[in-house]
C-alpha cells in the first residue's frame, strides 16, 4: 500500500526475503476503541449481511429467535476475535507473520495463500451484491436502461451488460480507497460506519411511515418450527451467524495491529 515505508520498521538484521512494507511491524498503532467500532458497524452492514440475517428467518425461527441466535452468535465471534488480535496487537503485525509462530516461515504462506484465495472470492461476491443495488438505482433513475439491467436480452456469463457497468464501478471506488493506505481506510470508515447507521434508521422510518405498524410483521417465515426443531434450527442460525464473520475474524490481526491497546 502506498505511504507504508514511512509508518513501519525493519528490524536490524531482517531477511528482505521475509519481510516488506506490507508485513513489518508498525512504528506507531494509532487506532482507538471508535475505528474499531467503526470498523464493525461498516463490516456488518453489507448486502451480505443482509442476506445472512434475512436466511435466519426463512430457516422458520421467529423474529426473536432470531435475535437471540445473533446474539449468542456475536458474542462468540467476539470472544475468538479477541483471542485472535492478542499477538498481532501486541507485535504490530499482520496475520499472515503471525501464522509463522505455528506453521513456521514457509509452512505459514499456505494459511495465507488460503486466506487471499478466500478474501478475493469474498471481495468478489460483495462487490457482485452491491452492484445489483446500484443496477436498481440505475434503472429507477433512468427507466430508459432496464432492458440493458436483462441478463436474457443484453447479457452473458449470468450478468447484464449494466450489471458488468455497475460491478466495474464499484469494484474501481473500492480499489481506489484501498490503494491509498489503511488510514485512507480508516478515515473512510470512520464516516461510513455512522452514516450507515443513520441512513438506515431513516429508512426505516420512512418505509414504517408509509407502510404504517398494522402492515408490519416480524415473522417472515411462511412456515412455524415447534419442538426440537425449533433448537436443531437455533443451533443452525448461530453457526451461520459465526460461519458468515468466519473470514474478517480469522483475519482479524489485520486490524487489531494499528490498535492502540488490546
Amino acid at each position: 500500500m502506498s505511504g507504508m515505508k514511512d509508518e513501519v520498521v525493519y528490524p536490524e538484521g531482517a531477511d528482505p526475503q521475509l519481510i516488506n512494507d506490507d508485513i513489518a511491524p508498525l512504528k506507531e498503532q494509532k487506532w482507538g476503541a471508535y475505528n474499531i467500532f467503526a470498523f464493525w458497524m461498516s463490516d456488518v452492514h453489507s448486502v451480505g449481511g443482509y442476506t445472512t440475517a434475512g436466511a435466519l428467518f426463512a430457516m422458520g425461527l421467529t423474529s426473536w429467535q432470531v435475535l437471540l441466535a445473533l446474539l449468542v452468535g456475536i458474542f462468540i465471534v467476539y470472544f475468538a476475535c479477541n483471542l485472535v488480535s492478542l499477538p498481532s496487537q501486541r507485535s504490530g503485525t499482520p496475520f499472515a507473520v503471525v501464522c509463522r509462530a505455528a506453521f513456521g516461515i514457509q509452512g505459514a504462506k499456505i494459511p495465507a495463500l488460503i486466506r487471499g484465495c478466500i478474501a478475493v472470492a469474498w471481495y468478489g461476491i460483495q462487490t457482485y451484491l452491491a452492484s445489483h443495488a446500484l443496477v436498481i438505482l440505475m434503472v429507477k433513475l433512468q427507466p430508459d436502461w432496464a432492458e440493458w439491467a436483462d441478463k436474457d436480452l443484453h447479457g452473458f456469463l449470468g450478468l447484464s451488460v449494466l450489471g458488468y457497468i455497475a460491478f466495474a464501478i464499484l469494484w474501481v471506488v473500492q480499489a481506489l480507497v484501498f490503494w491509498r493506505g489503511m488510514e485512507s481506510i480508516r478515515k473512510f470508515i470512520d464516516f461510513c460506519g455512522p452514516a450507515v447507521y443513520i441512513v438506515m434508521a431513516v429508512l426505516a422510518i420512512y418505509l414504517i411511515s408509509e407502510a404504517g405498524w398494522d402492515n408490519v410483521n416480524l415473522n417472515l417465515s411462511d412456515h412455524r418450527l415447534t419442538g426440537f426443531a425449533v433448537f436443531s434450527t437455533f443451533c443452525a442460525a448461530v453457526a451461520t451467524t459465526v460461519s458468515y464473520f468466519s473470514g474478517p475474524m480469522l483475519n482479524f490481526g489485520d486490524i487489531s495491529r494499528y490498535g492502540k491497546s488490546q
